[in-house]
């Protein structure tokens, strides 16, 4: 804003201070702002906010917060999806411990809705540890199927994936196309789902996140490079195939509401090109409480299921969306 007095106005706005009307000069009636101008305060503040929350709110990116360590905040989205509904059940897995126990159900060893849920934190652990734009994260998310509904096999957690992480993040003020680039890391990920023998999962990786913003739209580019490891300890063989090489994710904010698309691929042709797509949606209901629904196609819904292709619907609520 050009005018001095428009600015100000804004600012008042955002900080949720009552404007008052400017002292007159003596002699000189008070003169009232232009409705028109007031009418302009609100939309231009909500404009700024909605612009500026998504990557430097997640990132703290603001350099009046460069200093705060160890304050827990939200990482990766938080949900509860009560109904997560299947349309290939994957049982594979689990036939071999099946066959040496007894289970009820006629045989049905995996129900097609279950319930799901994840969290998912994250915590500064140190400020301009390569120079002056950058620090160090570590950050936990966590991510449960239960077979909620399944009582006659005593509702049995089906899988969960752990997820620690280090990152370094490094605010990147560059353009590219239209993008406003805001920070770029830099993660060493393990992923795995704590079983063992036969239903171990796990996997090592360094992943690299370049997030950039144009207005209400969010994108993210991540590619990963997973660390290798001998054949013989491999529990999950040729999972970059199934799961891939990295994602690409983008999100919108129109209204209140949150879209999100996630989109992976193996980058690999022919019988090896694989890959899954994720939909989200959010719209509040009450506070920070979301409606929430997430649609996935594909490989790698879990780490159980990494080579097993399937649709999967969720509905439920959500604390923490991308934005």
């Amino acid at each position: 804003m050009d005018d001095p007095g428009q600015r100000l106005a804004c600012y008042d706005q955002i900080a949720g201070r009552v404007a008052t009307a400017p002292l007159a000069p003596p002699g000189v009636a008070p003169t009232a702002e232009p409705a028109s101008t007031l009418a302009q305060v609100p939309s231009a503040a909500t404009a700024t906010r909605a612009a500026t929350k998504g990557l430097t709110e997640r990132w703290d990116l603001n350099a009046e917060r460069r200093g705060q360590h160890l304050e827990v905040r939200s990482h990766k989205p938080v949900y509860v999806l009560p109904v997560s509904a299947t349309s290939r059940v994957n049982e594979a897995p689990f036939r071999g411990i099946a066959a040496a126990t007894t289970l009820p159900g006629g045989g049905e060893l995996i129900q097609p809705v279950e319930a799901k849920f994840q969290i998912s934190l994250k915590a500064r652990l140190l400020s301009d540890v390569l120079g002056s734009d950058t620090d160090l994260w570590m950050a936990y998310t966590q991510s449960s199927r239960w077979q909620v509904y399944d009582g006659a096999t005593s509702r049995p957690f089906r899988e969960t994936n752990y997820e620690p992480e280090m990152m370094l993040a490094m605010r990147t003020p560059y353009e590219l196309l239209g993008w406003q680039g805001r920070v770029a890391t830099l993660a060493l990920t393990h992923q795995s789902n704590g079983r063992s023998q036969l239903l171990s999962r796990s996997w090592n990786r360094v992943i690299a996140d370049f997030g950039l913003e144009r207005g209400a739209w969010t994108v993210n580019l991540r590619p990963w490079w997973r660390l290798p490891e001998a054949e013989a300890a491999d529990n999950n063989p040729g999972i970059v195939d199934f799961i891939g090489r990295g994602e690409v994710l983008l999100s919108h904010t129109r209204g209140g509401d949150v879209y999100t698309l996630q989109l992976r691929h193996s980058l690999r042709g022919g019988s090896r090109s694989r890959g899954s797509a994720q939909l989200e949606w959010a719209t509040p209901l009450a506070g920070q409480l979301h409606a929430y629904v997430q649609v996935f196609s594909g490989y790698g819904d879990s780490l159980i299921d990494y080579n097993f292709r399937q649709t999967r619907l969720g509905l439920g609520f959500s604390l923490v969306e991308w934005r």
